[in-house]
């Protein structure tokens, strides 16, 4: 079946999907772009629906996801250029865009290995911020994430853009803090809290073990729910005239010092 008309219903429910009050209505949301498509797949994400543009869709790794989106979802529309334009985002133009729905995943469904590296963002709003922070994490291996009273939602076009379509392959779900830190403190991980004012030098505490990385957002930093007892406050030295750095950039610095840290205690 071809769509030529973007006022489709099909094409104007799923470019709804943009607003994140109709994602939450719908249970659903875009996906754009080979690479995030074919995470997407990796991670287990269902596709409802699929919509080719054949004459942006070239090149064999498109045909291979097409092929696999075959096997997994029965409604594949192809469509005019403007019903593309309508339903895809961002400068990549790649011919795809799926509508996928939104996984059920909380803290229970998160499984940690014997020795695991857990960070938590706390009111970080700005969904490029995400996405950098996951993109870092699964570079870094990190056993899981968690969006500990979140502002951003997690399957906004820009999360799923700049994670690089991590945010589906990642161990990730959404809490409470309160929620987070118990559960935290019930698999006895470490806890630290990146602040400005910390006590400790990062590369002071050690990372070696169980424990958790726990950054907030740049204008309001970490509430007072994790300075509680046995949370280590650490800080990144800024020797200029900023005080901190941004929150993807402190996470990426925070998560290769475990990387390092954990390399070197295994030789």
């Amino acid at each position: 079946m071809k769509i030529t008309s973007p006022s489709n219903p099909r094409v104007k429910a799923a470019a709804k999907l943009r607003s994140s009050r109709h994602r939450a209505e719908q249970g659903r949301f875009l996906i754009d772009g080979v690479r995030e498509i074919g995470r997407a797949l990796d991670g287990g994400i269902t596709i409802d629906e699929v919509f080719v543009f054949e004459e942006q869709c070239s090149g064999r790794e498109a045909e291979q996801l097409l092929a696999r989106l075959d096997k997994t979802c029965n409604s594949r529309f192809e469509v005019s250029r403007s019903v593309y334009d309508v339903l895809a985002y961002g400068s990549r133009m790649e011919g795809i865009v799926a509508v996928g729905q939104v996984p059920q995943r909380s803290l229970a469904d998160l499984s940690l290995p014997d020795r695991p590296l857990v960070a938590v963002l706390e009111g970080v709003e700005k969904p490029g911020n995400v996405g950098a922070v996951l993109r870092s994490a699964d570079g870094a291996g990190l056993s899981a994430v968690i969006v500990a009273d979140g502002g951003s939602d997690l399957f906004n076009p820009n999360v799923i853009r700049s994670s690089m379509g991590t945010v589906f392959t990642m161990p990730i779900c959404s809490a409470s803090s309160a929620e987070a830190i118990g559960w935290l403190r019930q698999r006895h991980l470490a806890i630290y809290a990146a602040r400005v004012d910390g006590s400790v030098d990062y590369t002071e505490c050690d990372l070696t073990g169980p424990c958790a990385i726990v950054l907030g957002s740049e204008a309001e930093g970490l509430t007072s729910t994790w300075g509680g007892p046995n949370i280590t406050a650490i800080r990144l030295p800024m020797l200029g005239l900023a005080d901190s750095l941004n929150v993807s950039a402190a996470a990426a610095v925070l998560f290769y010092e475990a990387v390092r840290q954990r390399s070197n205690a295994a030789k």
